[in-house]
């Protein structure tokens, strides 16, 4: 076959990622240094029983609306999306974040709390937290699942693709198997690093922060690291060296799917193309690092609002 003849590495039509300079593209250009300890406002906190214990959670706007759940990854925590929540309200969800076991204020959700209790998180504590908050919604909602959260929401879809309306995977690593061999800087180490080991590596390279950071934001990670607990983290690390690959139950779902990325991802942006294409996503690039949820939170929800008005529309 030609290279005339080969498919497009993903779809990425004009407007979406960071090719437009709109409204959505000026805010995020004037972020300046944000207070991310600081909830937006209108929003609420609550807790929310799982299997692994109490979860902390965000929330805006109404449960009646159509729902958002977004998840945030290894180290984060609900406030990753915070710049995001009042756009997405605005327009007419209810939008909901929490933090997972093991992570921040969730740090007491564990392993140990589980029937019967088990010594590690596995994908099936992250899983089962995470579709308890799903069937809560009482009717299927729009996901978007931020780093290793997209590897947990892919794994929850093959399960219970009826509760999913859209997917949407932020910075999601790329690659099946053992997903650390294609980042800069670690996968040289990563193949025999351990889980402990691994952590520490995780931990250093977030809080080195190769990636310039405003300072208020590496400050709030900074403290956020006080609670997150590190046998969560250590146990992430392996889960993220045995990712399953999902691809073929992907390209065959039908429903709209969407794969967001940095343009300096940790993970090269030809293998983010690559795999768009393998599951038949939409693809938006934007401006920046592993963070479009925080660098470019008005593009990213400008982009989801569009995804949501063509493939599903509220209901």
């Amino acid at each position: 076959m030609g290279a005339q003849d080969q498919p497009p590495l993903g779809v990425s039509p004009d407007e979406f990622g960071s090719a437009r300079v709109d409204e959505a593209a000026l805010l995020d250009a004037g972020l300046g240094d944000v207070d991310w300890a600081s909830p937006p406002p209108g929003s609420r906190s609550l807790r929310i029983p799982a299997p692994s214990g109490q979860l902390a959670a965000r929330a805006m706007g109404s449960p009646l609306d159509p729902w958002i759940i977004l998840v945030p990854g290894a180290t984060g925590s609900k406030e990753d999306f915070s710049l995001m929540m009042p756009d997405l309200a605005a327009a007419g969800y209810f939008v909901l974040s929490y933090d997972m076991a093991g992570q921040y204020e969730s740090a007491a959700a564990g392993p140990e709390n589980l029937v019967p209790p088990r010594l590690h998180y596995d994908y099936g504590l992250f899983v089962g937290d995470f579709l308890a908050i799903l069937e809560s919604a009482g009717k299927p909602a729009h996901v978007v699942g931020y780093s290793f959260a997209a590897i947990v929401v892919q794994i929850a879809y093959s399960q219970r693709p009826n509760l999913f309306r859209t997917l949407t995977l932020l910075s999601c690593p790329p690659e099946p198997g053992q997903s650390f061999r294609s980042v800069r800087r670690i996968g040289r180490f990563s193949s025999w690093a351990n889980g402990r080991i691994g952590a520490a590596l995780l931990i250093w390279g977030i809080r080195r922060s190769f990636v310039r950071v405003p300072r208020s934001r590496q400050k709030f990670v900074n403290y956020r690291f006080r609670f997150t607990r590190r046998a969560a983290v250590r146990d992430i690390y392996v889960l993220m060296k045995n990712v399953p690959d999902l691809r073929g139950l992907l390209a065959a779902a039908d429903l709209p799917k969407f794969v967001a990325v940095g343009e300096h991802d940790l993970w090269p942006l030809q293998l983010h193309r690559l795999y768009a294409q393998a599951i038949g996503a939409r693809i938006a690039v934007y401006r920046g690092g592993h963070s479009p949820c925080e660098t470019s939170p008005h593009q990213f929800s400008r982009d989801l609002l569009a995804l949501y008005a063509k493939g599903s529309g509220p209901a």
